[in-house]
């Protein structure tokens, strides 16, 4: 079973302008939509599109949970979250210019998690998690969640040896590397932070933490991204495709990777089947969707090359 975690989920609103987002005057929508939001929610949809089984765990907020679960019950994505007592669960307006001139965030404050779930969810972990299993823990900390609580959320999976995934960022994302997850992806700004203690250029520096790391998927920008797997380094070429709405494309990658990674573990099968869905995914208006056939065929336009 893949399990994963969204400590801080969101609900994503679409505002579709018609014309370039220009400041001091009215900007129109021509189209709202609505989709589910956080990282660990979008790869388990990822995860359920590619058919493999898998449960979203985390919190939500109890205030507006019908709503947060209608969505969740639209994508189809299997779920057990602690709702939190009086708690909002944010809303992250995504506002999308006309032309792929690209997409802007803006996301509300988080609800405060109290302890009494903290401990619910860590109950919920120690019954079930396995070695067979599979967790993934992405996306930012809810206001009262600490460094410490996450530390001992992945002491947890790491104590029944599950493989433990992190999409994580800043504090949160160099703890995990502390501790030794199994896998990690950062985007090219948090590998520069991430790699900042470490000595000599990024690639030794990579090398270097991919010693400590099972897995590293590092993006690198235009010039694609970049994997450190069991001693191995190989470069990732996404194919060309154009671009609507990228919010939800790394999410997408990762959702997908862990899919298709804990069916064959065959890590250029992994990264080919993560990049098809994420360059799926860009094309289409919402933050989630992807179609399984389309990413087929751009799988075959993936290119992995052992360095």
């Amino acid at each position: 079973m893949i399990y994963t975690i969204t400590l801080n989920p969101a609900i994503d609103r679409l505002l579709f302008l018609e014309k370039e987002l220009t400041k001091r005057k009215t900007n129109r929508a021509s189209k709202v939509t609505y989709d589910i939001g956080g990282k660990g929610t979008h790869g388990s949809y990822a995860m359920t599109r590619l058919g493999v089984s898998n449960l979203a765990l985390g919190f939500a907020g109890e205030r507006n949970f019908a709503a947060f679960e209608e969505i969740l019950m639209q994508k189809k994505i299997s779920h057990r979250f602690i709702q939190i007592p009086k708690g909002l669960t944010r809303e992250s307006i995504v506002v999308i210019e006309p032309d792929n001139q690209g997409s802007t965030m803006l996301t509300e404050p988080s609800f405060s998690v109290e302890e009494a779930e903290k401990q619910q969810l860590l109950l919920f972990l120690k019954k079930h998690l396995t070695e067979e299993d599979i967790v993934l823990i992405a996306g930012s900390l809810p206001e009262n969640f600490q460094i410490n609580d996450l530390a001992e959320l992945i002491q947890v999976a790491k104590e029944k040896q599950t493989f433990v995934a992190c999409d994580l960022s800043g504090e949160a994302l160099l703890l995990a590397a502390q501790l030794g997850v199994d896998f990690i992806k950062p985007n090219e700004f948090e590998l520069i932070e991430l790699l900042s203690e470490k000595t000599g250029t990024v690639e030794e520096a990579l090398e270097q933490l991919s010693r400590e790391i099972t897995c590293i998927a590092a993006s690198k920008g235009e010039k694609g991204s970049i994997c450190y797997y069991e001693g191995k380094q190989y470069q990732v070429l996404a194919p060309k495709v154009k671009e609507i709405n990228d919010t939800g494309a790394g999410d997408c990658f990762v959702g997908a990777f862990l899919a298709e990674f804990s069916k064959c573990k065959n890590i250029k099968e992994a990264l080919k089947t993560g990049s098809a869905c994420a360059a799926s995914k860009v094309q289409y208006e919402d933050s989630s969707y992807f179609d399984p056939k389309e990413a087929d065929i751009l799988k075959q336009q993936v290119k992995i090359i052992e360095l």
